[in-house]
Protein backbone atom coordinates (compact mmCIF):
# COMPACT_ATOMS: atom_id res chain seq x y z
CA UNK A 1 0.00 0.00 0.00
CA UNK A 2 1.33 3.39 -0.99
CA UNK A 3 0.56 5.52 2.05
CA UNK A 4 3.04 8.28 1.12
CA UNK A 5 1.68 9.75 -2.11
CA UNK A 6 4.25 11.39 -4.35
CA UNK A 7 3.73 15.02 -5.28
CA UNK A 8 3.10 15.99 -8.89
CA UNK A 9 6.18 17.54 -10.45
CA UNK A 10 6.23 20.38 -12.95
CA UNK A 11 8.25 18.16 -15.30
CA UNK A 12 5.49 15.53 -15.22
CA UNK A 13 2.97 18.18 -16.21
CA UNK A 14 5.22 19.53 -18.97
CA UNK A 15 5.42 16.05 -20.51
CA UNK A 16 1.65 15.81 -20.43
CA UNK A 17 1.23 19.19 -22.14
CA UNK A 18 3.73 18.24 -24.85
CA UNK A 19 1.73 15.07 -25.49
CA UNK A 20 -1.54 17.01 -25.57
CA UNK A 21 -0.20 19.45 -28.16
CA UNK A 22 0.11 16.66 -30.71
CA UNK A 23 -2.40 14.01 -29.57
CA UNK A 24 -5.55 15.92 -28.59
CA UNK A 25 -8.82 15.37 -30.42
CA UNK A 26 -10.41 18.05 -32.57
CA UNK A 27 -13.66 18.67 -30.65
CA UNK A 28 -16.20 21.36 -31.59
CA UNK A 29 -16.17 23.08 -28.20
CA UNK A 30 -12.38 23.38 -28.36
CA UNK A 31 -12.50 25.28 -31.65
CA UNK A 32 -14.32 28.23 -30.09
CA UNK A 33 -13.95 27.90 -26.30
CA UNK A 34 -16.20 30.77 -25.26
CA UNK A 35 -17.54 30.56 -21.69
CA UNK A 36 -21.01 29.61 -22.96
CA UNK A 37 -19.68 26.90 -25.26
CA UNK A 38 -17.43 25.39 -22.59
CA UNK A 39 -20.26 25.48 -20.05
CA UNK A 40 -22.77 23.74 -22.34
CA UNK A 41 -20.25 21.10 -23.42
CA UNK A 42 -19.08 20.32 -19.90
CA UNK A 43 -22.63 19.86 -18.63
CA UNK A 44 -23.51 17.65 -21.59
CA UNK A 45 -20.35 15.57 -21.12
CA UNK A 46 -21.30 14.63 -17.55
CA UNK A 47 -22.30 10.94 -17.67
CA UNK A 48 -22.23 11.01 -21.51
CA UNK A 49 -19.65 9.96 -24.12
CA UNK A 50 -18.02 12.55 -26.37
CA UNK A 51 -19.29 11.03 -29.62
CA UNK A 52 -22.84 10.94 -28.29
CA UNK A 53 -22.63 14.60 -27.23
CA UNK A 54 -21.43 16.06 -30.55
CA UNK A 55 -24.79 16.15 -32.41
CA UNK A 56 -26.63 17.38 -29.31
CA UNK A 57 -24.12 20.16 -28.81
CA UNK A 58 -24.49 21.37 -32.40
CA UNK A 59 -28.29 21.23 -32.30
CA UNK A 60 -28.49 22.94 -28.91
CA UNK A 61 -26.30 25.87 -29.98
CA UNK A 62 -28.17 26.24 -33.24
CA UNK A 63 -31.44 26.60 -31.33
CA UNK A 64 -30.03 28.53 -28.36
CA UNK A 65 -26.91 30.40 -29.49
CA UNK A 66 -26.58 32.53 -26.37
CA UNK A 67 -27.28 32.68 -22.67
CA UNK A 68 -30.32 34.92 -23.08
CA UNK A 69 -31.82 32.42 -25.54
CA UNK A 70 -31.32 29.63 -23.03
CA UNK A 71 -32.88 31.68 -20.23
CA UNK A 72 -36.00 32.42 -22.29
CA UNK A 73 -36.51 28.97 -23.84
CA UNK A 74 -39.90 27.29 -23.10
CA UNK A 75 -39.41 24.20 -20.93
CA UNK A 76 -40.80 21.66 -23.39
CA UNK A 77 -38.56 22.95 -26.19
CA UNK A 78 -35.59 22.84 -23.81
CA UNK A 79 -36.32 19.26 -22.77
CA UNK A 80 -36.85 18.29 -26.42
CA UNK A 81 -33.38 19.63 -27.27
CA UNK A 82 -31.99 17.50 -24.44
CA UNK A 83 -34.07 14.45 -25.33
CA UNK A 84 -31.95 11.30 -25.21
CA UNK A 85 -29.09 12.76 -23.17
CA UNK A 86 -30.75 11.80 -19.89
CA UNK A 87 -30.16 13.25 -16.43
CA UNK A 88 -32.62 16.03 -17.27
CA UNK A 89 -31.91 18.02 -14.10
CA UNK A 90 -28.69 19.04 -15.86
CA UNK A 91 -30.56 21.08 -18.47
CA UNK A 92 -33.04 22.42 -15.94
CA UNK A 93 -30.12 23.72 -13.88
CA UNK A 94 -28.56 25.16 -17.04
CA UNK A 95 -31.64 27.27 -17.56
CA UNK A 96 -31.85 28.30 -13.91
CA UNK A 97 -28.23 29.42 -14.05
CA UNK A 98 -28.82 31.26 -17.33
CA UNK A 99 -31.66 33.19 -15.70
CA UNK A 100 -29.40 34.16 -12.80
CA UNK A 101 -26.65 35.23 -15.21
CA UNK A 102 -29.09 37.43 -17.11
CA UNK A 103 -30.49 38.95 -13.92
CA UNK A 104 -27.28 39.42 -11.93
CA UNK A 105 -24.32 39.36 -14.34
CA UNK A 106 -25.59 41.25 -17.38
CA UNK A 107 -25.98 38.11 -19.47
CA UNK A 108 -22.29 37.13 -19.27
CA UNK A 109 -20.89 34.25 -17.23
CA UNK A 110 -18.69 35.49 -14.37
CA UNK A 111 -14.98 34.98 -14.95
CA UNK A 112 -13.91 33.71 -11.52
CA UNK A 113 -14.11 30.26 -10.01
CA UNK A 114 -15.78 31.58 -6.86
CA UNK A 115 -18.58 33.40 -8.70
CA UNK A 116 -19.21 30.48 -11.05
CA UNK A 117 -19.68 28.19 -8.04
CA UNK A 118 -22.67 30.30 -6.97
CA UNK A 119 -24.67 29.35 -10.07
CA UNK A 120 -27.17 26.45 -10.06
CA UNK A 121 -25.73 23.18 -11.36
CA UNK A 122 -22.10 24.39 -11.41
CA UNK A 123 -19.84 22.52 -9.04
CA UNK A 124 -16.10 22.61 -8.45
CA UNK A 125 -15.22 20.69 -11.62
CA UNK A 126 -17.36 22.74 -14.01
CA UNK A 127 -16.31 26.03 -12.40
CA UNK A 128 -12.68 24.99 -12.79
CA UNK A 129 -13.16 24.01 -16.43
CA UNK A 130 -14.91 27.25 -17.43
CA UNK A 131 -12.62 29.57 -15.50
CA UNK A 132 -9.43 27.91 -16.74
CA UNK A 133 -10.34 27.15 -20.37
CA UNK A 134 -12.29 30.30 -21.17
CA UNK A 135 -10.78 32.85 -18.80
CA UNK A 136 -7.24 31.53 -18.26
CA UNK A 137 -7.63 31.26 -14.48
CA UNK A 138 -5.04 28.89 -12.91
CA UNK A 139 -7.54 26.60 -11.17
CA UNK A 140 -7.88 22.83 -11.58
CA UNK A 141 -10.89 20.89 -12.86
CA UNK A 142 -10.88 17.54 -11.09
CA UNK A 143 -13.17 14.86 -12.51
CA UNK A 144 -13.06 11.08 -12.63
CA UNK A 145 -10.51 11.12 -15.46
CA UNK A 146 -8.11 13.26 -13.45
CA UNK A 147 -8.51 11.19 -10.30
CA UNK A 148 -7.93 7.98 -12.24
CA UNK A 149 -4.76 9.02 -14.08
CA UNK A 150 -3.19 10.49 -10.94
CA UNK A 151 -4.15 7.44 -8.91
CA UNK A 152 -2.35 5.18 -11.38
CA UNK A 153 0.59 7.55 -11.83
CA UNK A 154 1.31 7.50 -8.09
CA UNK A 155 -0.17 4.11 -7.11
CA UNK A 156 -2.42 6.08 -4.80
CA UNK A 157 -4.49 3.79 -2.57
CA UNK A 158 -6.96 6.45 -1.47
CA UNK A 159 -10.60 6.01 -2.47
CA UNK A 160 -11.38 8.36 -5.34
CA UNK A 161 -15.05 8.35 -4.29
CA UNK A 162 -14.06 10.12 -1.05
CA UNK A 163 -14.80 13.83 -1.34
CA UNK A 164 -11.85 14.57 0.96
CA UNK A 165 -9.52 12.86 -1.52
CA UNK A 166 -10.98 14.86 -4.42
CA UNK A 167 -10.48 18.09 -2.50
CA UNK A 168 -6.92 17.11 -1.54
CA UNK A 169 -6.08 16.46 -5.21
CA UNK A 170 -7.67 19.77 -6.20
CA UNK A 171 -5.57 21.68 -3.66
CA UNK A 172 -2.42 19.89 -4.77
CA UNK A 173 -3.03 20.73 -8.43
CA UNK A 174 -3.79 24.31 -7.50
CA UNK A 175 -0.16 24.64 -6.35
CA UNK A 176 1.31 23.46 -9.66
CA UNK A 177 -1.12 24.85 -12.25
CA UNK A 178 0.84 26.61 -15.03
CA UNK A 179 -0.29 30.22 -15.16
CA UNK A 180 0.24 30.40 -18.93
CA UNK A 181 -1.73 27.24 -19.90
CA UNK A 182 -4.16 26.24 -17.12
CA UNK A 183 -7.00 25.40 -19.51
CA UNK A 184 -4.74 23.24 -21.65
CA UNK A 185 -3.48 21.34 -18.61
CA UNK A 186 -7.01 20.59 -17.43
CA UNK A 187 -7.98 19.43 -20.89
CA UNK A 188 -4.79 17.38 -21.20
CA UNK A 189 -5.60 15.45 -18.03
CA UNK A 190 -9.17 14.89 -19.20
CA UNK A 191 -7.88 13.79 -22.62
CA UNK A 192 -5.37 11.34 -21.19
CA UNK A 193 -8.06 9.76 -19.04
CA UNK A 194 -10.59 9.59 -21.86
CA UNK A 195 -8.37 8.24 -24.64
CA UNK A 196 -5.35 6.45 -23.10
CA UNK A 197 -5.76 5.78 -19.39
CA UNK A 198 -9.38 4.85 -19.91
CA UNK A 199 -11.83 3.64 -17.24
CA UNK A 200 -12.88 0.43 -18.99
CA UNK A 201 -10.55 -2.24 -20.31
CA UNK A 202 -6.77 -2.17 -20.28
CA UNK A 203 -5.15 1.27 -20.57
CA UNK A 204 -3.03 1.96 -23.67
CA UNK A 205 0.16 2.42 -21.66
CA UNK A 206 2.38 2.36 -24.74
CA UNK A 207 0.81 5.67 -25.86
CA UNK A 208 1.05 7.36 -22.47
CA UNK A 209 3.50 10.24 -21.87
CA UNK A 210 3.83 9.03 -18.26
CA UNK A 211 4.62 5.39 -19.04
CA UNK A 212 8.21 5.65 -17.74
CA UNK A 213 7.18 7.08 -14.36
CA UNK A 214 3.71 5.63 -13.73
CA UNK A 215 4.00 3.46 -10.62
CA UNK A 216 0.95 1.35 -11.44
CA UNK A 217 2.33 0.59 -14.92
CA UNK A 218 5.88 -0.09 -13.73
CA UNK A 219 4.54 -2.63 -11.22
CA UNK A 220 2.08 -4.16 -13.72
CA UNK A 221 -0.84 -3.20 -11.46
CA UNK A 222 -2.77 -0.79 -13.68
CA UNK A 223 -6.01 -2.69 -13.08
CA UNK A 224 -5.65 -2.24 -9.30
CA UNK A 225 -6.09 1.52 -9.54
CA UNK A 226 -7.99 3.63 -8.84
CA UNK A 227 -9.44 2.31 -5.60
CA UNK A 228 -13.22 2.50 -5.41
CA UNK A 229 -15.92 1.53 -3.01
CA UNK A 230 -18.14 -1.35 -4.10
CA UNK A 231 -21.28 -0.06 -5.78
CA UNK A 232 -24.63 -0.76 -4.21
CA UNK A 233 -26.93 -2.93 -6.29
CA UNK A 234 -29.62 -1.22 -8.35
CA UNK A 235 -33.28 -1.69 -7.57
CA UNK A 236 -35.21 -3.33 -10.41
CA UNK A 237 -38.75 -2.48 -11.47
CA UNK A 238 -40.94 -4.43 -13.88
CA UNK A 239 -43.08 -2.40 -16.27
CA UNK A 240 -45.58 -3.19 -19.01
CA UNK A 241 -45.40 -0.55 -21.75
CA UNK A 242 -48.51 0.16 -23.84
CA UNK A 243 -48.05 1.45 -27.38
CA UNK A 244 -51.62 2.60 -27.94
CA UNK A 245 -52.81 3.70 -31.37
CA UNK A 246 -55.97 4.40 -33.24
CA UNK A 247 -56.03 5.22 -36.96
CA UNK A 248 -54.03 8.44 -36.63
CA UNK A 249 -52.85 9.05 -33.10
CA UNK A 250 -50.81 7.59 -30.28
CA UNK A 251 -51.25 7.94 -26.52
CA UNK A 252 -48.69 9.69 -24.33
CA UNK A 253 -48.63 10.52 -20.64
CA UNK A 254 -46.83 13.46 -19.02
CA UNK A 255 -44.85 12.46 -15.96
CA UNK A 256 -45.13 14.48 -12.73
CA UNK A 257 -43.13 17.68 -12.34
CA UNK A 258 -40.86 16.15 -9.69
CA UNK A 259 -38.95 12.91 -9.43
CA UNK A 260 -37.53 10.55 -12.06
CA UNK A 261 -37.86 11.89 -15.64
CA UNK A 262 -39.88 14.84 -14.31
CA UNK A 263 -42.05 16.63 -16.84
CA UNK A 264 -41.23 14.33 -19.77
CA UNK A 265 -43.71 12.44 -21.91
CA UNK A 266 -43.78 8.67 -21.69
CA UNK A 267 -45.66 5.80 -23.23
CA UNK A 268 -48.45 4.70 -20.89
CA UNK A 269 -47.21 1.91 -18.66
CA UNK A 270 -48.34 -0.29 -15.81
CA UNK A 271 -46.29 -1.64 -12.91
CA UNK A 272 -45.47 -5.33 -13.24
CA UNK A 273 -45.39 -7.68 -16.22
CA UNK A 274 -48.94 -8.20 -17.46
CA UNK A 275 -50.19 -10.88 -19.80
CA UNK A 276 -51.99 -9.99 -23.01
CA UNK A 277 -55.31 -10.86 -21.41
CA UNK A 278 -54.56 -8.73 -18.33
CA UNK A 279 -53.77 -5.77 -20.58
CA UNK A 280 -57.02 -6.28 -22.49
CA UNK A 281 -59.03 -6.33 -19.26
CA UNK A 282 -57.31 -3.16 -18.05
CA UNK A 283 -58.08 -1.29 -21.26
CA UNK A 284 -61.68 -2.56 -21.23
CA UNK A 285 -62.02 -1.09 -17.74
CA UNK A 286 -60.87 2.27 -19.14
CA UNK A 287 -63.54 2.27 -21.84
CA UNK A 288 -61.21 1.50 -24.75
CA UNK A 289 -62.32 -0.97 -27.42
CA UNK A 290 -59.32 -3.13 -28.29
CA UNK A 291 -59.00 -4.26 -31.90
CA UNK A 292 -55.64 -6.03 -31.73
CA UNK A 293 -52.79 -6.64 -29.26
CA UNK A 294 -49.34 -7.59 -30.49
CA UNK A 295 -46.46 -8.40 -28.10
CA UNK A 296 -43.27 -6.35 -28.51
CA UNK A 297 -39.71 -7.34 -27.55
CA UNK A 298 -38.51 -7.04 -23.98
CA UNK A 299 -36.29 -4.08 -23.14
CA UNK A 300 -34.17 -2.84 -20.25
CA UNK A 301 -33.15 0.66 -19.26
CA UNK A 302 -30.55 1.41 -16.60
CA UNK A 303 -30.73 4.52 -14.46
CA UNK A 304 -28.16 5.41 -11.81
CA UNK A 305 -29.94 3.68 -8.95
CA UNK A 306 -32.55 1.52 -10.64
CA UNK A 307 -33.31 -0.60 -13.68
CA UNK A 308 -36.53 -0.87 -15.63
CA UNK A 309 -37.24 -4.32 -17.02
CA UNK A 310 -39.94 -3.79 -19.61
CA UNK A 311 -42.27 -5.84 -21.73
CA UNK A 312 -44.47 -4.12 -24.28
CA UNK A 313 -47.58 -4.46 -26.39
CA UNK A 314 -48.61 -2.65 -29.52
CA UNK A 315 -52.32 -2.10 -29.18
CA UNK A 316 -54.72 -0.96 -31.87
CA UNK A 317 -57.91 0.50 -30.45
CA UNK A 318 -61.10 1.58 -32.19
CA UNK A 319 -60.68 5.18 -31.08
CA UNK A 320 -58.60 6.97 -28.46
CA UNK A 321 -61.42 8.75 -26.69
CA UNK A 322 -60.94 7.41 -23.19
CA UNK A 323 -57.99 7.21 -20.86
CA UNK A 324 -57.22 6.11 -17.34
CA UNK A 325 -60.01 6.96 -14.99
CA UNK A 326 -58.94 9.10 -12.05
CA UNK A 327 -57.22 12.42 -11.46
CA UNK A 328 -55.94 14.74 -14.18
CA UNK A 329 -52.38 13.74 -13.26
CA UNK A 330 -53.09 10.33 -14.81
CA UNK A 331 -54.56 11.73 -18.04
CA UNK A 332 -53.31 10.66 -21.43
CA UNK A 333 -52.89 12.95 -24.41
CA UNK A 334 -53.31 11.88 -28.01
CA UNK A 335 -50.92 13.10 -30.69
CA UNK A 336 -49.92 12.30 -34.24
CA UNK A 337 -46.51 10.55 -34.39
CA UNK A 338 -45.02 13.34 -36.52
CA UNK A 339 -45.67 15.81 -33.68
CA UNK A 340 -43.10 14.03 -31.53
CA UNK A 341 -40.32 15.38 -33.76
CA UNK A 342 -40.54 18.95 -32.47
CA UNK A 343 -42.71 18.60 -29.35
CA UNK A 344 -43.24 16.18 -26.49
CA UNK A 345 -39.78 15.28 -25.08
CA UNK A 346 -39.72 11.51 -24.63
CA UNK A 347 -36.97 9.86 -22.53
CA UNK A 348 -34.60 7.34 -24.06
CA UNK A 349 -35.94 4.72 -21.63
CA UNK A 350 -38.69 4.10 -24.20
CA UNK A 351 -36.46 4.14 -27.27
CA UNK A 352 -36.79 0.39 -27.79
CA UNK A 353 -40.49 0.90 -28.52
CA UNK A 354 -40.17 3.98 -30.73
CA UNK A 355 -40.28 2.07 -34.01
CA UNK A 356 -43.58 0.44 -33.11
CA UNK A 357 -45.48 3.62 -33.92
CA UNK A 358 -43.09 5.82 -35.87
CA UNK A 359 -42.05 8.02 -32.94
CA UNK A 360 -39.39 10.49 -34.08
CA UNK A 361 -37.08 11.62 -31.34
CA UNK A 362 -35.24 14.93 -31.55
CA UNK A 363 -31.74 13.50 -31.72
CA UNK A 364 -32.48 12.12 -35.19
CA UNK A 365 -32.40 15.59 -36.72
Amino acid sequence: MNTAVNTISEETLRRLLAWYDTAHRDLPWRREPTPYHVWISEIMLQQTRVEAVKPYYARFLQALPGISDLAACPEEQLLKLWEGLGYYNRVRNLQKAAMVVCEQYGGELPDTYEELLKLPGIGAYTAGAISSISFGRPVPAVDGNVLRILSRLRADDRLISDEKVREAVRKELLEVMPKDRPGDLNQAMMELGATVCAPNGAPACGECPWREECLAHLSGMEAEYPKKEAKAGRKTEDLTVLVLQDADRIALHKRPGKGLLAGLYELPNISGHLSREEVRKYLDSQGLKVVRITPLPEAKHIFTHKEWHMIGYRIRVDELEQGPKGSDSNAWIYVEPAETQERYPIPSAFEAYAGAFGLRRGKET
